[in-house]
């Protein structure tokens, strides 16, 4: 199976940086790794807490699919318990005959309770939201059957789209998973893919397994097929040519990154432990993620795959801005340059070519001198005979 490569971006950015031209930081990331050749990039939804600037992925992939020409688009995610259901219904597929089937839609129930909580919503509320809305998305997009549903928050008569998707039989659709089994039993009971946010983190990577579990046993009971190609495994990464370029490289924005989740976000499931850069870069390279080179970043792809027990089919890398912006796209180069080729299959061929070229080169130089020498020693004949 190839495996896909991308990005998951929330995006993160310090509040006191220009909004403006960190917005446009993200665009341009985008179309740099659409022009490298990686599959799929997810934008981010939130409301609040100073960082994760989009509040509307579809409005940001309109922008993006307009300097892209490849890579597909995802909402990552939209937080179905804060929208109608219908109008996010009709707002993808929009984007879907827009991009010309480029857009990918993801669902969450909404990570940062500072979101819900301008809502009214309570914490415990969202995921019992996202199942209900979830059904009225799926009801809308794959059928024609109208949609009646009455809450004491949103009241639907006989609801249709009015314009269909353009993608045939419909793009791609993911649930956000990071420890409980809410998103897993979800992607299975619609055949959907999932989201997985927290793979890198020890509670991520001690449940891997156990969710693909879940997804395929709810799959099945509901007469759906979990689709390994369709789970998506999020982690962090930055990578230079050496690792002590990479740490170098991180000095510039890691600290208000791990500060962000350990004094402003309150979503415990990303718990991060580090005082100082030395200390926070150990962190991420003791399991976490990768703070170093190429090599480092094959080895933590494998190690995810046998932990998955059957494999995934896609590594999404965490846009964190932990590194200015010319680090940042040669990290991203390095990946397609080196990493990506490893697991696609682009380069097995060349490196047996290779190998085979290598062996038989004694025996064929050989050859070739000899030739040389032949055809020299003809050429003399002839000239000695005139």
């Amino acid at each position: 199976m190839r495996l896909r490569f991308g990005t998951f971006m929330a995006p993160f950015h310090p509040p006191e940086h220009n909004p403006t031209l960190s917005l446009e930081q993200d665009l341009e990331l985008i179309r740099h790794m659409d022009e490298l050749g990686f599959d799929e990039a997810w934008i981010g939804e939130h409301h609040s807490a100073g960082s994760e600037i989009i509040a509307s992925p579809e409005i940001f992939i309109a922008a993006a699919a307009a300097r892209t020409k490849r890579i597909k688009l995802g909402t990552g995610v939209v937080s179905l318990p804060y929208h109608n259901p219908l109008w996010t219904a009709e707002r993808i597929v929009l984007l879907d005959h827009l991009t010309r089937g480029r857009i990918m839609l993801g669902v969450g129930p909404g990570a940062l309770p500072t979101d819900a909580a301008m809502l009214g919503l309570e914490p415990s509320e969202m995921r019992p939201l996202l199942e209900e809305y979830m059904a009225i998305v799926m009801q809308l997009l794959t059928t024609d059957e109208p949609v009646n549903y009455s809450s004491d928050r949103l009241t639907l008569k006989d609801a249709r789209l009015h314009l269909r998707p353009y993608s045939e039989p419909l793009f791609d659709i993911a649930v956000a998973a990071v420890a409980s089994p809410s998103g897993a039993k979800l992607a299975g009971k619609y055949g959907a893919g999932v989201l997985s946010l927290g793979a890198t983190v020890a509670i991520g990577m001690d449940v891997l397994a156990h969710h693909w579990s879940i997804q395929e046993d709810v799959a099945a009971q509901h007469g759906q097929v979990a689709d390994r190609n369709k789970w998506r495994l999020v982690g962090l990464m930055h990578i230079a040519e050496t690792e002590e370029q990479a740490r170098k490289d991180v000095e510039y924005g890691i600290t208000q990154w791990f500060r962000y989740f350990q004094n402003v976000a309150a979503f415990p499931q990303m718990a991060v432990e580090g005082g100082d850069i030395d200390e926070m870069v150990d962190f991420v390279n003791g399991g976490l993620g990768v703070i170093g080179t190429p090599d480092q970043a094959i080895a933590q792809i494998e190690e995810l795959l046998e932990q998955s027990n059957g494999g995934f089919g896609a590594y999404l890398t965490l846009s964190h801005n932990w590194a200015n912006t010319a680090a940042t796209r040669k990290s991203y180069e390095l990946l397609a340059r080196h990493v990506m080729p490893r697991f696609q299959g682009s380069v097995g061929s060349l490196i047996g070519a290779a190998d085979r070229a290598e062996k038989s080169r004694p025996e064929l130089a050989e050859k070739q001198l000899a030739a040389v020498d032949e055809a020299t020693a003809r050429y003399e004949a002839e000239v000695a005979a005139t």
